[in-house]
Parts: structure tokens; sequence; C-alpha cells
């Protein structure tokens, strides 16, 4: 970790010495370890090999952002599945019901296939607004996404086309599978722009992180001071794996090193 650290990353660590007590016995040693980003490929490389949402949520909590968890009935469509980029929010309507000649009628998917085609690469199609009632994402949105070189899809809803998305294995999340259509029931109205999925609210641009136990969302002013944070952290944890491994008792362990 660098030498000298931001005044943000000062009171985070602060912060998070409160609530893991044992904090500094291990903190010397880290910081001895170069460990820093300049771009998203190395940030990313860094979450991948060292990080799960487990001990990023347990860092988020420390600073006071105890609400960044997605709803818990979001799930990969396989546990071995991994989602990692930057959110593009997409903001989904259900339609049923309206007259033929209102202005969201005027387009099969409304802004979907727009919204699809403006994915960028490492960015995640991150979509809320409709009702339980229809899938929001299949095979041939999966295809375009990843030749588009997008990172993967969180829905607050359901997915179809499951096995052809699990052969593409393309990073999906969502409730479940359930094959009726959004066409004729619910329109993407707006995209790109900030939305608030299960009470988190997402930006575009945040990094979005999901594994087997969950999907959180790092907003972007906060991202670089937890991800140093949750770094240390985990290698906290296992220090306290081999003395646990070793003999040492589960009390004496959080005593020292305030971390279980």
């Amino acid at each position: 970790m660098p030498a000298h650290r931001t005044a943000q990353e000062t009171l985070y660590l602060s912060r998070a010495n409160r609530v893991f007590p044992g904090y500094k016995l291990w903190l010397a040693y880290i910081m001895t370890k170069s460990v820093s980003w300049t771009t998203d490929a190395e940030l990313f490389d860094l979450i991948r090999k060292y990080l799960f949402t487990a001990v990023i949520g347990d860092i988020m909590d420390t600073q006071g952002l105890q609400h960044q968890f997605l709803a818990p009935a979001i799930q990969p469509l396989h546990p071995d599945m991994i989602v990692l980029g930057r959110a593009m929010p997409v903001m989904e309507a259900d339609t049923a019901g309206l007259p033929a000649d209102h202005p969201l009628q005027q387009k099969p998917f409304g802004l979907m296939l727009e919204a699809l085609d403006d994915l960028k690469p490492n960015e995640i199609y991150i979509c809320t607004g409709s009702s339980p009632t229809y899938a929001l994402w299949g095979e041939l949105m999966s295809t375009r996404a990843r030749h588009l070189g997008a990172a993967g899809a969180v829905l607050d809803g359901y997915v179809r086309d499951t096995k052809g998305i699990l052969r593409l294995g393309f990073p999906t999340f969502c409730w479940g599978r359930y094959a009726q259509d959004q066409g004729p029931r619910g329109k993407v109205v707006d995209f790109r722009t900030s939305i608030v999925m299960s009470q988190v609210h997402i930006a575009p641009g945040d990094l979005v992180f999901g594994d087997v136990d969950g999907v959180l969302v790092i907003p972007a002013q906060h991202e670089k001071a937890v991800i140093h944070l949750a770094l240390e952290k985990a290698l906290g944890e296992q220090t306290v794996r081999r003395a646990i491994e070793n003999g040492m008792s589960a009390v004496q362990a959080f005593q020292n090193y305030g971390i279980m």
C-alpha cells in the first residue's frame, strides 16, 4: 500500500480500526507491500485475484456505507460466475395496458436496443424498474454485449434463453429464469442514467462486483479507499486463517487480530 495516504484514506482507516481492533497488528506488514493501480484493468485484476464481496462489504460497513448490496434474490446464473466492471444503468418501465398511440408503444423494446449497442468495454448492463412478470435479458443480448466487450449483466428481474447464456459463459446475475418476453409488457425508457435498485443508488461508472454471495456497488468517490482497505483486510483474514489452522482458538484469534 502507498506509504502516504490521502486524508480520506486516513479517515477510513481510523474507522476500520475501531471496528476491527486488531487491524494494526498486521497493517504494518501490508504497508510494506506496493499495491496500487493506474488503470481499470489493473484494478480489476487485483479484485479478481484477492477480493470477494464479503470482505468489500465488511469494509463498506465500517465507512457508513451499509446499504450497498443489491437484493439477495439477485444471484449468478451459474455459481462460478463473477461480474466486475463499471455500471451502465438502464431504466425499464411496464407498458402493458398503455394505449397503442402512447409514445412508449412506438418501439417494440423502447430504447433497449440502443442501450445494448451503447455498451462499452468492461461495462455492466444493470437494469431495474419493471415488475417481476417478464424477462429482461436473453441469449442474443448476451451475444451482442460480449461482442462489445461488456463485463456482464445485472437484472432486477428474470432472464431467459438460459442454456444459451450459459453456453456463452456471459456473467449474468438475476432473480432467476422465466421465459415470458418483455416485448408487449415493458420497455427501456432511459439508459446511462442514475437509478435506484434494491434501495442502492447507482450512477454511471460506479464499480459493480458480484460473486456467488451477491452483488454490491461501490460509489466512485469511495472506490480507492474501500479497495485499499479491503485488500488489507483480505490479507488479515489469511493471517487469521493460518493461525486457526495452527490451533489458535477463535476467541484468541479475534483478540489478536480483530477479524473473524
